[in-house]
This record gives structure tokens, sequence and C-alpha cells, in this order.
């Protein structure tokens, strides 16, 4: 049970990053600014402090009308998941969140990546680190928090699984593939204990000790700096006919691409429902719809193979 609240708290930790600017009533840093940059430390009971919710409406407001909606709406689950685990510990008695809703978000049909973009992305010339984060994601269908989350002393390699702890904190089982397998030793060198993925300098001081590498003194890395990474490096192949002086106010992939992605092929190549179900740790059919829609390259395919120019060649 305590390791469950501890990870938990990783989570947390890893993924509140944006909310812990507005907890403490300050608007979260955009773009350039927020590279860096740190949120305010904070006392937990101020969260139950009778001016708060006002102005985090304030905050969430203009938050929403700089960010897309799936951001929106993925960093106020977030945060409602942090305070949900302060109460049932007693911290906080209220939620500041209520009434701040969620933002409609039209259905995006281009999240899973096509095939030759997987393929295009595993050229890039990247250091290991990202290598093997990137290749871990896609082959596990892992959410990008959980995988952060790994510890040296989750990972099963022998079997290609590691242990991590989901959402609600169950712990639960990862899977991946050669991919990974090949990359992992060299990331992990003679590393027996610690996080698994790790920044490029030593902690700085405060850190949380979960959150250090006993035998390196370099921290775990969060999801922000990972995010970011991917972003940049993939704007050139999220648009290709870019020039050299507009990509940098070009947007590039984002990590939960790679989960999506994964399962959309799974669900293509035939994957069983109930296999998919186990694959993207989803507790309903009905999560997966957003995943089981072929993608890009299948309806390519599909339409290719019914062209009746195509039949008649091959007559």
């Amino acid at each position: 049970m305590r390791d469950a609240a501890v990870n938990a708290a990783r989570i947390y930790r890893i993924s509140l990053t944006t909310w812990g600017w507005m907890l403490a009533g300050e608007p979260a840093p955009t773009g350039p600014a927020r590279r860096g940059a740190r949120p305010p430390v904070f006392s937990v009971t101020a969260i139950d402090d009778p001016a708060l919710p006002e102005a985090l409406a304030e905050l969430a407001a203009a938050r929403a009308d700089e960010m897309d909606a799936d951001t929106v709406n993925r960093e106020l689950s977030i945060a409602r998941k942090a305070i949900g685990w302060w109460q049932r510990q007693g911290w906080i008695d209220g939620d500041p969140t209520i009434g701040i809703e969620r933002r409609p978000a039209p259905p995006d049909r281009t999240k899973a990546l096509a095939e030759n973009q997987i393929a295009a992305l595993w050229r890039l010339d990247v250091a290991l680190r990202e290598k093997t984060f990137w290749k871990m994601l896609y082959e596990s269908a892992a959410r990008a928090d959980e995988v952060l989350c790994l510890n040296v002393e989750d990972l099963y390699p022998q079997d290609k699984r590691g242990k991590i702890t989901a959402k609600g904190g169950a712990t639960e089982w990862i899977h991946w593939q050669s991919g990974t397998a090949q990359l992992l030793p060299r990331l992990i060198a003679r590393r027996t204990r610690g996080p698994l993925f790790l920044t490029d300098r030593k902690a700085p001081s405060g850190t949380p000790t979960l959150d250090v590498c006993p035998e390196t003194g370099r921290a775990r890395l969060s999801y922000r700096r990972a995010e970011e990474i991917f972003e940049e490096n993939t704007r050139l192949l999220a648009n290709p006919l870019a020039s050299a002086e507009d990509i940098e106010d070009l947007d590039g992939w984002t990590l939960h691409r790679l989960r999506h992605s994964a399962l959309t092929h799974d669900a293509e190549g035939g994957t069983s429902t109930p296999m998919l179900l186990a694959r993207s740790r989803h507790a309903s059919v009905r999560s997966l719809e957003r995943y089981a829609r072929p993608g890009v390259d299948a309806v390519a395919r599909h339409v290719a193979e019914r062209d009746p120019a195509a039949r008649r060649r091959n007559r």
C-alpha cells in the first residue's frame, strides 16, 4: 500500500507542473519561458484558501485561450487526481477546481502516426536516452508519465517487461520488444537502482530523494522536459514542407501520439479486443474506440486494393 502511495506521488510530481503554478495563484509560463522554469513551492494546505477558486478560474480560462483543448483537459484531469489524493490523505478539505469545466475537444483523426512517420522517427540522430524512451513508449503502448516513473529495479529485462504504477495507484505490467531490449543495457550501464530515465545534470538541491539516482546524483527526467525534447525533435517530421526560418514557430508531435499510434497499428493488424484492452490497460471497450479507428496507411491500402485499375493489372 505504501509503495502505491509513493509511486502515485511520483506521478503527481512529474505531471502536475502546469498546475503547480496555478495552484500557487500564478499563471504557468508558455513557450520558451517554460523551459527551465520551476513551479513555485507552496504549502498544500494553501489550496483551502477561500480566495483560490476565483483566482484559479481566471487562470484556467486564460490558459484555455492559449492552449489546445486536449492539453487543457489533460492538465485539469491530472490536477484533480492530485487534489483527490491529497484529500484522501487528510491534508486538504476542498477542491478549488470545482466549477472549472473541461473544454470541448473536436476529435483529431490524425493522432495515429503513419508507419513511415514512425520509421522516420527511429532514424533521427538523438541521444540514447531519447531513443530508448521513445522506443519503450511505442513498443509498450504505455503512458509517458508511467514510463518516466520507472526505476531500474522495476525492470525485468529477461522477460522484456517492467512494473509500473498506473492510474489509480494500481501496480501493472508493461511489455516491450527487441528494439527497447537492445537499448536498455546501454542506458542502464552498471546502475542497479534509481530512476531509469535521468537528466543530463546533477539534481538540484531540494530534489525529492525518490527522484534522484543514488549512484549518479542525477535527477529523474520530468514529463515537461521529455515532452519538450520530443516536440522539438519532431517539428520537421510534423511539418515536412516548412522552411528552416518558420520551423521554430511550428509544433512537433506529442508523446501521447506514440501510445495512440501503437494501439492503432495493433488494431489495424487484427489484434483482438481483449488483447487491446490488456495492452492499453483500459477498463472498457468504449475507451478503445479512439484507437481502433484505422489510420491513414490502412485506409490507403484498402482503397488501393479495391482500385479497378489495379485489379485489371493483377488479372
